[in-house]
């Protein structure tokens, strides 16, 4: 297969703070439309990981093709622009504003909106219906005027990954969407997920085993800042590489990834 017909690919990427070498070569190949799962122990370098691809931070050396295209060495906005986009741990949202403008935030960049002082936005009707369509698909149509710092925190990430696919991304990348979410949360919120992200490709840190396992295509193991694994969930799962690396490692979260 052709790099271009990857949606994002990583060829022997390296980051090193210092001394410190975190990503040792990472390489990995994601197809369109696939969702993947990025899983490790705590310090393997995962958050690094989608800091390199979205550009927040430059790589040491190797590359980050987006579609066949080099953005390593690009600015967040300019990949944002290509067509990748993240969500982070933390919310990130406009809190003063409603959940419609903080949608419409997003809308008015990727249609080409920009700085207007001159524009009505009441009258830009085809920003507006963009995010009146978002609202609903991230089902917060009903709480379109309520201000982002009166939600629920399972609504916020709701309305962080709303914003995340407002700008029409091909490629998403969500860092620990479910963290902090009851268990009855997690499950509404990974049908959110799995119904917004159709026909996109997807990449997910997540530490919830069941998220992974009941939303991945393929997972991606990847322990001391080298992607050890790549395969589709059961494979993984039954994986002696994958096994040794979570049971053995002294920094391992738990035996759940390899255990289910």
């Amino acid at each position: 297969m052709s790099a271009s017909s990857y949606a994002i690919e990583l060829r022997d990427l390296r980051k090193s703070f210092g001394r410190t070498e975190i990503i040792r070569g990472a390489s990995l190949a994601v197809k369109p439309g696939e969702r993947v799962a990025v899983i490790g122990p705590n310090g393997a370098g995962k958050s690094t990981l989608f800091n390199l691809m979205s550009g927040r931070f430059a790589s040491t050396s190797g590359q980050v093709l987006l579609h066949g295209k080099r953005i390593d060495g690009l600015t967040p906005y300019e990949i944002n622009r290509m067509g990748l986009s993240r969500s982070f741990q933390v919310s990130n949202l406009f809190t003063r504003l409603s959940v419609f403008e903080n949608i419409r935030c997003s809308v008015l960049w990727s249609m080409g909106y920009k700085y207007s002082f001159w524009k009505f936005l009441a009258g830009l009707d085809d920003a507006n219906q963009r995010t009146e369509e978002v609202l609903e698909m991230i089902k917060l149509d009903k709480r379109r005027d309520v201000q982002a710092m009166n939600l629920t925190y399972a609504e916020q990430r709701a309305l962080e990954i709303g914003i995340t696919i407002a700008g029409g991304a091909s490629v998403i990348l969500l860092d620990e969407p479910t963290a902090g979410m009851s268990k009855s949360e997690t499950s509404n919120f990974v049908d959110l997920i799995r119904e917004i992200t159709v026909g996109k490709t997807l990449l997910t840190v997540e530490h919830d085993m069941g998220v992974v396992f009941g939303l991945a295509d393929k997972i991606a193991v990847l322990v001391y800042g080298e992607i050890i694994a790549f395969d589709e969930p059961e494979a993984v799962r039954a994986s002696a590489k994958v096994q040794e690396a979570y049971l053995g490692s002294a920094h391992a979260e738990s035996p759940a990834p390899v255990g289910g």
